[in-house]
């Protein structure tokens, strides 16, 4: 068991200079411009829209007048207490990122955490960094001695410690067409700032896919992928002015130009990616030539030096032709390496640095030409190897996820790269796991720095069945190994590395996160210490709540299988199942049925705050990962294109019917709740079966996919879903009639003259995957024929409905439609 040794006796920056001589405060201040925040700080809402819901907690404050829009007087005793308990959960902090640094005195490392956490308030994530000297007394022993307050990173959009530690970078992105800040801070001190101008590039892609800032090994230049700089826009006055004008010009106006296409949900409005490097002495910023505008690049990394004053950049690129599709969530986007030849010179301070014209006269190099999909690269400590996932089983079947693999490539010693490199297979696709064995590989992220100290071993978070797990990856020969503990169906992620040490987080859906450190006891064996920490609390109350849960993963045989399924296809599914430990006089709580969207997404054992306060109001819940969903193998997930809307469906009634038979659940208290593809799903059920739930909720639902395919960012998905794999080929922006019929066919629209299930609707105005258009007409429609519906449409969120505020109201709204039919 680790111990912690807490320090909280004191608030001045001094006491964390102590603490941590390798982070001092300056290094952490730059982060929110020398203002402490304390962590878990409660939070009064006090915003217009959600006044009344806090109205009623015996404050002086008490109910508007005039009753609130969607409200009755019943309604609204219910929703100011039970929104009162969705605020304690909701205030639960998360652990997003860390990174460790060595010690000056060698006797243990520091860690920074990157902490976030709902602001209702302002309506958006609060960001937090918080330290810890990590004291190792031996391999039984951890001390983690935490700095006594977080600090909030105000305004920074994201931060990149350098290799050696001793520099951080801190990237401030402009709100408006100010320029782009660069701040260089040291261990004592903000040494450069830059600013940017948007004639150079607007803002830094820190969004976790275009997303590339890499340090060089001497710490001098940072690559990294920004917005291309606006173009110039036509003026008027009130005709068309010859040469232009500056914008300060009476009497005239820019115009609008032409549309660009954009990568669709989330990307709107974002100009190009495009690779810049900055010389953090000087503040010059070179743009990276030579690369085709047919390419939207990032990811990008500094390759080892080579011998002469050259360097290569590799980077992904994305292809495109005459449109971008939407590309969040979408792994079916081809995309290959590619590497440049950077020209250096050495500087009076024997430090290389950027050429006048460092990108001249050097060809790209396209590195992965035979095969479809390329990402995440990572080269080995030594230089030797580049690693990287492929998701060439999503791109060649066309579902927007699949099974990703693992591949290698051996970097060449001088430096002279080809076309022709060999790709080796370190990890393959799984097509048929055997029973509790490697069900494939399905990374969404890699850390920066995933190795041990062998130089060949990658520790990664995967999806196993229902459960994300850590494993440990032999890139030389393809050994692989689940090291996070099997004998619980916890989930766990790793944040970052402490040597060959592991520091990870693991939760379920009845526990919140806690930090883990991991070691090797001996060879493939690691063993798992506790680690006591301020970050991730809970209220008494909660914890209680949460302390009378309990959850198992349960298998589902698959019903009625048909002879032409692969055998992956027939294989058993998977639900998680949450429930009070103890029934309340014998009988079952209401059950809510929660399915995710994708559909090649999954459900994990993970703690969810909106699943938790959930349960913890009453209800219990069943998870369906049905087949197609991420975790289970290439062949249970490629089963369901071409079968959506009959075997999703049958899948999630075979689960009900599973957790009824075994008496856990009331078929008189059945509900649904699913957004997306779940929204699908959610909206089939309830045409398909009309007798089966009393209440239903959707977030941001597909119920037609006819109308779907002209108006979303991935009209593509729509003929995959829908056809199958050969529906790839089939993709047009232009479908034909018997095309219409078929999505018509497929979508939960061709059963609604049979719903009768109350129904409510939670649309994102900004949505760009599902717009608001579907959730609209769907929803118009059951009013039309006499079915209760309830409306609420967020105007500033998109798919996700994430903003906090949204979120919340989301929520709580949810929870109370359903114990309004459930009685």
């Amino acid at each position: 068991m680790a111990s912690v040794l807490l320090v909280n006796n004191c608030c001045g920056c001094s006491c964390v200079n102590s603490l941590f001589p390798r982070i001092p405060p300056p290094f952490l201040l730059s982060l929110h411009r020398h203002a402490h925040f304390p962590l878990f700080k409660a939070t009064s809402l006090s915003h217009k829209r959600l006044s009344h819901f806090l109205a009623m907690d015996g404050s002086k404050a008490g109910p508007s007048k005039e009753m609130p829009s969607g409200l009755d007087a019943t309604t609204e005793e219910e929703y100011a207490s039970k929104s009162n308990l969705l605020q304690e959960f909701i205030n639960i902090s998360n652990i997003d990122k860390a990174w460790t640094f060595n010690s000056e005195d060698g006797m243990g490392t520091q860690a920074m955490f990157s902490i976030s956490q709902p602001n209702l308030l302002a309506n958006k994530k609060r960001k937090f960094m918080l330290s810890t000297a990590i004291s190792k007394e031996n391999k039984n022993s951890i001390t983690f001695q935490w700095a006594p307050f977080p600090v909030e990173m105000t305004g920074a959009s994201t931060i990149v410690p350098s290799p050696s530690g001793s520099k951080l970078l801190v990237v401030r992105n402009p709100e408006n067409e100010s320029p782009t800040q660069f701040e260089i801070w040291s261990q004592s001190q903000l040494e450069k700032e830059f600013h940017i101008p948007q004639t150079v590039h607007g803002s830094v892609y820190v969004d976790g896919w275009f997303e590339g800032i890499s340090w060089n090994s001497n710490e001098t230049l940072i690559a990294y992928a920004a917005e291309e700089p606006s173009p110039p826009k036509p003026t008027f006055s009130p005709g068309y002015k010859k040469g232009g004008s500056s914008d300060k010009d009476c009497g005239t106006w820019k115009g609008q130009g032409d549309w660009e296409e954009d990568w669709g949900e989330t990307y709107s409005g974002k100009r190009q990616p495009a690779l810049f490097v900055i010389n953090i002495n000087s503040g010059d910023v070179q743009a990276v030539k030579g690369i085709s505008k047919s390419l939207s690049v990032g990811q990008v990394i500094w390759a080892p030096p080579a011998e002469g004053l050259y360097q290569y950049l590799v980077f992904v690129g994305w292809s495109f032709n005459t449109r971008k599709l939407g590309i969040k969530y979408c792994y079916n986007r081809p995309c290959a390496l590619y590497a440049v030849r950077v020209l250096l010179h050495e500087s009076e301070a024997n430090e290389l640095e950027l050429k006048e014209n460092s990108f001249e006269d050097f060809p790209v190099v396209s590195l992965t030409q035979s095969i479809s999909s390329a990402f995440f690269p990572r080269f080995s400590p030594d230089g030797k190897f580049l690693v990287f996932l492929s998701a060439k089983s999503s791109v060649d079947s066309g579902a927007h996820s699949a099974t990703d693999s693992l591949h290698r490539i051996d970097w060449p010693t001088d430096g002279k790269l080809s076309p022709s490199e060999k790709i080796v297979d370190v990890i393959p696709v799984v097509q048929c796991a055997e029973d509790d064995c490697f069900p494939g590989l399905y990374s969404s992220s890699i850390l920066s720095n995933p190795w041990l100290s062998d130089g060949h071993t990658m520790i990664l978070s995967s999806i196993w069945a229902s459960s994300q797990v850590i494993i440990s990856v032999n890139v030389l020969s393809g050994e692989l190994l689940r090291i996070s503990p099997t004998e619980s169906n916890f989930s766990w992620n790793v944040v970052t590395l402490d040597g060959d040490n592991i520091i990870a987080v693991c939760s379920s859906p009845v526990d919140i996160p806690q930090i883990k450190y991991g070691y090797l006891v001996e060879k493939d064996t690691w063993s798992w210490l506790n680690v006591s920490s301020p970050i991730v609390r809970c209220s008494e109350k909660v914890g209680s709540l949460l302390s009378s849960l309990q959850f198992s993963i349960m298998k589902i045989p698959v019903k009625n299988a048909s002879a032409d399924l692969t055998k992956g296809a027939k294989k058993p599914f998977e639900a998680i199942f949450v429930s009070s430990k103890s029934k309340r006089d014998g009988a079952c709580d209401p059950l809510i049925v929660l399915l995710h969207g994708g559909p090649h997404s999954v459900s994990t054992s993970s703690f969810s705050k909106s699943a938790a306060f959930l349960s913890s109001i009453g209800y219990s819940l069943l998870i369906v990962n049905y087949r197609g969903s991420l975790g289970f193998g290439e062949e249970a997930l490629q089963s369901l294109p071409g079968k959506v809307g009959s075997q999703d469906v049958n899948d999630v009634l075979t689960a009900i019917d599973h957790v009824i038979d075994l008496g856990l659940a009331c078929p008189s208290k059945l509900t649904v709740l699913g957004g997306s593809h779940g929204g699908f799903l959610t909206t089939h059920l309830i045409g398909q079966a009309p007798d089966k739930f009393v209440a239903a909720a959707v977030r941001n639902p597909v119920c037609n996919l006819a109308l779907m395919v002209g108006t979303t960012d991935i009209p593509d998905w729509c003929y995959v879903e829908s056809y199958g794999s050969k529906g790839k080929n089939s993709f047009t922006e232009s479908p034909s009639s018997e095309h219409l019929t078929l999505f018509y066919s497929k979508s939960p629209i061709s059963h609604l003259s049979k719903v009768k299930t109350p129904t409510l609707f939670l649309l994102g105005a900004q949505d760009l995957r599902v717009p608001v258009s579907n959730g609209l007409q769907y929803s118009r429609a059951l009013k039309e024929k006499g079915v209760e519906t309830k409306v609420i449409v967020f105007p500033n969120d998109v798919h996700a409905i994430e903003r906090p505020q949204s979120d919340f109201e989301s929520f709580l709204n949810i929870g109370l439609w359903f114990k309004k039919y459930c009685k």
